[in-house]
């Protein structure tokens, strides 16, 4: 029960995108070519081990992490198909297309099967990290590897004590010489942090050096290989890092997620990413690439939520309309959770593809751009993770009783939804961000340049309503104080995201009546832009009051009380 949203993504390339003005090598037909083949590869390799992932999962052994069946072949399809080398450097054995391109390559995968994308999507990470920050050496020996899939990557930031504090990290590295450390600590929640489908793991560890002040700037980045290399290249002696569990969790059970151990046996060595004391600037090169990637996720999972529970309407005969028995999607409030799933699965996915296409713009060196993804980052990772546990409730209410029960499905896209709003850095850090980072850039004229665009260009009142509320919000904030601002950043960034998901839908039902799409696309795309304006818009607008209040309610009553 897997589609490849093929001519959705195709839209969303050309009309939000505009991927012909950023690439001329991605011509229509190796678009074509890209999001079809990929759409067949995941039907056929990745989608039929969806359920394997979710009801068998990872196992941990004394002998390290073994994936369920069929996992390791699926995953060596991949490689050899070399979906990985879409967006990856050329001058590393990628194509170097763009990121907007491989993100629709990532999306067709995770929708297929969410647990198992987590793979490549972290393989990117540690891509960007290395490609920022890596010495030519530390390039030429691992990005070749990592473009194509051969070997994996991880990211190694939250320890016990450090979760979203990350300046608490103890994780110790103490200088051998000759460019080497020696790496001693414990990481968890370390996503395919060990596993059997590639050859060698390319670990990305904060750690904190001899001396080094304390917080975030006593940072440092490292490259620890779970096996290093030998003169050749090849992965040689296993490099002293032990899986030592894995995590039991409510869902996205395909992906092992890892307590790893380095330095058990003082012999876990690596190397520095960058300057020492630079590793912040590493991680937050690997997190703003993680972030809209799990904006990603949010439209993986609310696509597949979507496409089953409108099969299930389409097939489950209850009721009658006009004496005669009819399935279910004739009656009108499942018609009105299913057209909700479409609009905010479409609104979700325009946000964020507008993101990697202003992330492609910027590389090509608009720092308009440039700054425009900056601002859209929380946004694009916060809301459409939300929208993704939303249109995956609606799906398991679509699905009535049946949806409680594991056998449909339905419950584990409600289950492997629920991580997103949290990690790669909560959606609550996403609005503080955005309130506390973003709207302060240029004082606020980054925000106010994209609110005056898309006034121009709206053409429905309700919507210009929400635009002008964002600004008169924004501006307010401005001039508050810290604890002002956190308490109204949520509503805010809700109100923000509605209006330029409102924008973009509005303006794809125009572009759609242009483009000649073919009907039923048409009447599908023009009801969800229609829906998105008409009913999800005016619930932003109610967002207004708390986005201008105070936090002195919050404080109104003290710690203790919370627990009467």
């Amino acid at each position: 029960m897997f589609t490849a949203a093929t001519a959705e993504q195709r839209f969303v390339l050309d009309h939000i995108v505009r991927l012909g003005e950023i690439s001329p090598e991605a011509t229509s037909g190796l678009v074509d070519a890209v999001l079809e083949g990929v759409g067949q590869f995941a039907a056929g390799e990745w989608a039929p081990l969806e359920r394997v992932g979710d009801t068998e999962g990872p196992r941990w052994t004394k002998d390290g992490v073994k994936m369920p069946a069929g996992f390791i072949a699926a995953y060596r399809a991949y490689v050899e198909g070399g979906w990985g080398t879409i967006g990856s450097p050329v001058e590393f054995g990628g194509q170097g297309l763009p990121v907007s391109l491989s993100a629709a390559v990532l999306e067709t995968l995770g929708t297929a099967n969410l647990g198992f994308a987590l793979a490549p999507m972290l393989i990117v990470g540690a891509l960007e990290a290395l490609q920022h920050h890596g010495s030519p050496e530390q390039k030429a020996l691992y990005l070749p590897k990592l473009a194509t899939g051969q070997w994996t990557g991880t990211m190694n930031l939250t320890e016990p004590q450090a979760g979203s504090d990350v300046g608490a990290v103890k994780t110790k590295a103490e200088s051998i010489g000759d460019g080497k450390w020696k790496i001693k600590g414990t990481k968890i929640y370390i996503s395919f942090g060990d596993h059997d489908m590639a050859e060698n793991i390319v670990h990305l560890v904060l750690a904190r050096t001899a001396g080094a002040p304390p917080g975030t700037k006593g940072l440092s980045l490292f490259l620890v290989p779970k096996y290093r290399l030998n003169d050749d290249g090849t992965p040689g002696a296993f490099n002293d890092v032990h899986a030592v569990s894995i995590e039991h969790k409510m869902g996205l059970h395909a992906s092992p997620t890892c307590v790893l151990s380095f330095g058990d046996h003082d012999d876990c060595i690596g190397e520095l990413i960058g300057t020492e004391l630079g590793g912040i600037r590493g991680m937050f090169t690997m997190m703003n690439n993680a972030r809209l990637n799990v904006g990603l996720q949010g439209v993986e999972v609310a696509e597949r939520a979507t496409q089953r529970a409108v099969a299930y309407a389409c097939e489950r005969v209850q009721g009658y309309r006009d004496g005669k028995a009819v399935a279910i999607v004739e009656h009108p409030d499942v018609r009105r959770m299913l057209l909700r799933m479409k609009a905010q699965t479409q609104a979700a996915r325009a946000l964020v593809y507008y993101a990697f296409g202003q992330l492609d713009r910027s590389r090509a060196g608009d720092a308009e751009a440039g700054s425009r993804v900056e601002l859209l980052t929380p946004l694009a990772k916060a809301h459409p993770t939300d929208l993704g546990n939303e249109v995956a409730s609606l799906g398991l209410q679509v699905h009535g009783g049946m949806g409680y029960i594991e056998e449909t499905g339905a419950a584990q896209h409600f289950r492997d939804a629920r991580i997103t709003p949290i990690y790669e850095g909560t959606n609550g850090i996403q609005a503080a961000d955005l309130v506390g980072r973003k709207l302060s850039m240029d004082n606020g004229a980054t925000l106010f340049r994209l609110l005056a665009e898309m006034r121009t260009e709206a053409e429905d009142a309700g919507l210009r309503q929400l635009i002008d509320a964002c600004e008169e919000v924004g501006r307010n904030l401005l001039g508050c104080d810290a604890d002002d601002r956190l308490a109204a950043s949520y509503p805010f960034l809700t109100m923000l995201s509605v209006g330029v998901c409102g924008w973009l839908m509005e303006k794809s039902g125009r572009l759609a009546a242009r483009s000649g799409s073919e009907p039923s696309f048409l009447r599908m795309k023009q009801a969800a832009g229609r829906f998105y304006v008409e009913q999800i818009v005016p619930e932003a607008l109610g967002l207004r009051a708390a986005a201008m209040a105070k936090a002195t309610l919050l404080y109104a009553v003290d710690a203790e009380t919370f627990a009467v």
